[in-house]
């Protein structure tokens, strides 16, 4: 299970996918070249062999890049799992590089520095539904 963050360009004036219109036109990040680029320079630890799914591994947490495989790039999504608040600043990093912004769909709410409220809410649904608890120890002693 993971958690999933949706990267993408919203217009000027807009402060998260709630504020936009339905049918509004996406704003793509751009060709896969230069996404791809801007992926390396944000975080050069990422597996980005395939260059439309990413791989990127931190302490105690695993990410995969969703890049897809449409010309231009539209959005990538990232999927975490693991814990840890050390993988939000990798997060925002790859938005700000990519000229985006990072919306938790959970909520639709937008991460921004010091915001762990969807990565905490995501984490405790994920434990609860999977029987751990905090720190990964499973509520039945297993």
């Amino acid at each position: 299970m993971s958690w999933d963050v949706l990267v993408l360009r919203l217009p000027e004036g807009r402060a998260s996918v709630e504020d936009l219109p339905e049918g509004s036109p996406e704003l793509p990040l751009g060709s896969r070249a230069d996404v791809l680029a801007a992926l390396a320079g944000a975080v050069p630890e990422a597996d980005l062999s395939d260059p439309a799914w990413g791989e990127l591994e931190g302490p105690g947490w695993s990410m995969e890049l969703n890049i897809g495989d449409t010309e231009p790039v539209d959005a990538v999504m990232l999927h975490v799992r693991g814990g840890g608040d050390d993988v939000l600043p990798v997060v925002l990093r790859i938005a700000e590089a990519l000229g985006a912004r990072a919306c938790d769909p959970a909520g639709w709410v937008l991460t921004e520095a010091g915001d762990t409220s969807g990565w905490h809410a995501f984490q405790e649904f994920r434990d609860h539904l999977t029987g751990v608890r905090s720190g990964g120890v499973r509520r039945d002693g297993g």
